[in-house]
């Protein structure tokens, strides 16, 4: 398992950057530990919310195969249009890792932090599980019109969907072990 922690167009968070390295490599072997799973390899990119959109995207047309530029004009206007309120993002990588794209603007203190770094830890460890991995990409591929799925297979895509958030939300109460103040 590889771990790889850099900013995307973000200058003078250099201290920040310290401060996620060290949290994540603690994270990762918190959430290794506690979650059911193996842990790919993860690659933490920490950006604003500006350029949010620009990176999710990117490594999703690239995991969906997705070359249709009207198609992806749109999702890259989409995904604008929401990174204001997205904390962090996973999206799995074509080469069978995780890319975990964090917000900075939206996390003011270390507890916060640690929060959404477990959150998406633990969704990184659901790729691992027999199956998760190719629902994502087939949501993906459904989702910038690669690859339709059927009606039933998108409303269990999304059934699904809910079961990891709710556990990945379960899965939150770890960042207390990273930092004391995540746990009231």
């Amino acid at each position: 398992m590889k771990l790889d922690v850099s900013t995307h167009k973000l200058f003078g968070y250099r201290s920040t950057l310290r401060t996620a390295k060290r949290l994540t490599e603690e994270a990762v072997r918190i959430v290794d530990r506690s979650v059911s799973g193996r842990m790919p390899d993860v690659k933490v990119v920490l950006t604003g919310e500006r350029n949010l959109a620009e990176v999710t995207t990117a490594a999703e047309w690239e995991t969906a195969g997705c070359t249709d530029k009207r198609v992806q004009a749109r999702a890259l206007r989409d995904a604008k249009r929401y990174a204001r309120d997205v904390a962090g993002r996973f999206i799995p990588l074509a080469d069978g890792g995780v890319l975990v794209v964090i917000n900075v603007d939206q996390h003011p203190n270390e507890a916060v932090f640690a929060i959404t770094l477990v959150h998406e830890l633990v969704h990184a460890m659901q790729t691992s599980r027999k199956g998760v991995r190719d629902r994502l990409v087939a949501g993906l591929r459904h989702d910038l019109g690669v690859e339709r799925l059927s009606r039933r297979q998108s409303r269990e895509l999304d059934r699904l969907f809910e079961a990891d958030e709710k556990e990945a939300y379960g899965a939150e109460y770890l960042a207390g072990r990273l930092v004391p103040a995540a746990a009231a």
